[in-house]
């Protein structure tokens, strides 16, 4: 996607063969919860694939993805796969995490390498007695229960770590080998870009789904300093699409919507059926788009609300 592509032909006719999942991060406030479980209120009738929660470095923001995910699951009828890293833990600490969510019914588990404490850009070590890169995190969860359904991240712009295409694709290669059966892409704006890495995997004889990872923009800036930090590129024609609107909230959010639904349209007329959406924990320009995809929410399902009142 070069530049604003046309509107897409895709109507509702077909719409029952696209899949969507949502990602979450868990929340650091009693503010962050209500505004995250009001996005998963919201979503949740849409019937996604799946919904994935994020897993930081540190003690409390791990409990706090355990605690949103032993939610998800008791109080809704989501699938939640939960992310997992390598960071800061030895061996046998996330063989413990890996059993306890199992125990707690836990099927899907996003593996991951993980940024460092310090943050993206520091230099990363594998942490003394611990896996060692995501294909090893992969390897190290199959052999403690095959059932586990297992994810993986890939990226149409390489990981910043990387230091060739080729070479991030050799490390998607050994994920896929370890066990992975689907690999969700970091996001991007250039639908070229994630076509092309497509052409390159399959090449490699890479044949699992790789699901293309879409951000819809809720914050220019912040977006743009997270493409940074990721590696992704931002188009000049995106900045101009934001341009002047700092102050303009209501018209943000619009052209926000109008440039995720472009994305997703152009590769829904490019053959591509399924989508990973990362909400920020923010519903609505995530629902607006899955609307316009002819998603509707399915009348029979009760609201997250409805079953905790029982």
């Amino acid at each position: 996607m070069n530049s604003p592509v046309r509107l897409s032909r895709f109507t509702r006719a077909n719409s029952g063969r696209i899949g969507v999942s949502f990602e979450f991060f868990p929340p650091n406030s009693e503010e962050m919860d209500r505004i995250l479980w009001e996005s998963i209120e919201r979503l949740a009738p849409l019937t996604p694939d799946f919904v994935s929660v994020t897993y930081g470095a540190g003690g409390t923001t791990r409990e706090r993805t355990h605690a949103t995910v032993r939610r998800i699951l008791t109080e809704t009828s989501l699938i939640p796969a939960a992310h997992l890293t390598c960071i800061a833990a030895t061996r046998e600490e996330i063989d413990t995490i890996v059993r306890a969510y199992h125990a707690a019914g836990v099927r899907h588990i996003v593996a991951l390498r993980g940024d460092p404490i310090s943050g993206a850009g520091a230099k990363y070590a594998p942490h003394p007695g611990g896996y060692k890169n995501a294909a090893d995190l992969a390897a190290g969860i199959k052999r403690i229960n095959s059932d586990f359904e297992i994810s993986v991240s890939a990226y149409p712009e390489k990981h910043p770590d990387s230091p060739t295409v080729e070479a991030d694709i050799d490390m998607l290669k050994a994920k896929v080998d370890a066990g992975a059966t689907r690999a969700i892409t970091q996001f991007f704006f250039e639908n070229d870009l994630y076509l092309r890495y497509l052409d390159r995997v399959r090449a490699r004889g890479i044949d699992i789904p790789i699901v293309p990872g879409i951000l819809p923009v809720q914050n220019f800036k912040a977006a743009t300093n997270f493409a940074k930090r990721c590696g992704a590129s931002v188009p000049n024609w995106i900045a101009e699409r934001f341009q002047g609107l700092d102050d303009d909230a209501a018209t943000r959010k619009l052209i926000a919507a109008a440039v995720a639904a472009e994305q997703v349209f152009d590769l829904v007329d490019r053959g591509v059926t399924t989508f990973h959406f990362y909400t920020m924990n923010r519903a609505d320009l995530v629902f607006a788009i899955c609307h316009l995809l002819g998603l509707r929410p399915a009348n029979s399902r009760k609201s997250v609300r409805e079953r905790v009142a029982q």
